[in-house]
């Protein structure tokens, strides 16, 4: 059997793990923009084996090709680029944790009414 093909288009395969070379076609990036990335953002976390190969999982994968539209696409440096995911990945503003909790709450209660019914 011969290596599987993989698209170069962005399209991420339906598996839990992939290798750094799997990624960098996915991504249409070199493995080592992929490395330095890893040091640039924490939503890079690729797992290690024993070995010390990396596996990244499909969040990573995703993750890569976010960094990779606001740096190549709209044109966002590094420092840009993170400081927009870290913004993005934040609760709403205005929202205390007394308003978060009691969401939380509320939708627990649709959830264990459901389950009684």
């Amino acid at each position: 059997m011969g290596k599987k093909n993989l698209p170069a288009d962005g399209n991420i395969p339906d598996k839990l793990y992939f290798k750094i070379g799997e990624v960098s076609k996915i991504a249409d990036l070199p493995a080592y923009v992929l490395r330095f990335w890893e040091s640039e953002f924490k939503s890079i976390r690729p797992k290690r084996t024993p070995t010390g190969h990396r596996l990244y999982r499909r969040s990573d994968v995703e993750s890569i090709l976010e960094i990779k539209h606001l740096v190549h696409k709209k044109r966002f440096t590094l420092e840009g680029a993170r400081q927009h995911l870290s913004a993005k990945r934040k609760p709403a503003t205005g929202s205390t944790s007394a308003e978060l909790l009691k969401a939380v709450r509320e939708d627990l209660e649709d959830i264990r009414d459901l389950l009684d019914r």
